[in-house]
């Protein structure tokens, strides 16, 4: 029993240095999203207007996911957010509709010369603007890795094609979309397909203005048979699409718009 007892003792230390030897370098990871531009407002001094931008930090590279639809306006919410523009190390555009595309120059202008991750089929006028802006454009028909945390869905639709961004936490996918045109629970399906994690969150627009309240319960119920935990729906989601998700996921739903932060805290 001595003999156990002693060897015991003696095990303590080693397993509590194994123990920290493990937790080494696992310290918290903040995912932090913000939204730059929106339809609807959230901060006081800040401009609503129709279109979507957002701000992705936390993860290796610093990600500007569209532009919105005005430079000024999106600029003028920079500024009163006091959000430093030239930290932003790639570009994600969703799709080239104007209102996620219309303030791309002028942020550029701020950014500087970084990759701008386009869908394949857009048109020859923004690429040759973006590349007059002096950044790299980067066009693929396929998911493409942008760090090792963030990756983009590749194009997805037919009459509008559109790509979406996944994110990689601790928690699960965190899922960033423009409009959603080739259809939100398609999406979902695709990032946890290319993810193969649990999707924590979706936020962004979702494109269900014409739908009905059937309609987007169907929807709502393809994100409970794939799993998804929290939803941010905003932009062009559409008001009463908004209130049926803020009821059916209650505290998991979480209201966005000009000026709104989502934090991600991962262990």
């Amino acid at each position: 029993m001595r003999i156990a007892q002693r060897i015991w003792v003696r095990f303590i230390p080693a397993l509590a240095l194994l123990m920290a030897l493990m937790t080494a370098g696992a310290e918290q990871r903040t995912i932090r999203a913000t939204i730059l531009y929106d339809n609807y407002d959230s901060r006081e001094g800040c401009k609503a207007d129709w279109g979507f931008a957002c701000l992705i930090e936390g993860t290796e590279k610093t990600i500007l996911f569209d532009a919105g639809t005005q430079g000024d306006i999106l600029l003028h919410n920079v500024e009163r957010l006091q959000v430093d523009l030239s930290k932003v190390q790639a570009v994600v555009i969703s799709h080239t509709h104007e209102d996620h595309t219309g303030g791309l120059v002028a942020a550029l202008g701020r950014i500087g010369k970084v990759p701008v991750y386009l869908p394949y089929s857009s048109p020859p006028e923004l690429v040759k603007l973006i590349a007059g802006a002096g950044a790299q454009v980067i066009r693929r028909k396929e998911p493409v890795s942008i760090s090792g945390d963030a990756m983009l869905t590749g194009e997805m639709g037919n009459e509008i094609r559109e790509q979406s961004l996944i994110l990689k936490s601790a928690r699960g996918l965190v899922v960033v979309t423009g409009c959603s045109h080739p259809g939100i629970v398609e999406i979902l399906e695709r990032a946890k397909e290319l993810g193969r994690a649990d999707i924590h969150m979706v936020f962004g627009g979702f494109h269900l203005l014409r739908h009905s309240a059937a309609e987007v319960e169907k929807i709502i119920a393809g994100f409970r048979e794939l799993g998804v935990r929290n939803v941010g729906a905003t932009h062009c989601t559409g008001d009463e699409a908004i209130a049926i998700f803020r009821k059916d996921f209650g505290p998991n739903y979480v209201k966005l718009g000009v000026g709104s932060v989502y934090s991600l805290t991962t262990p």
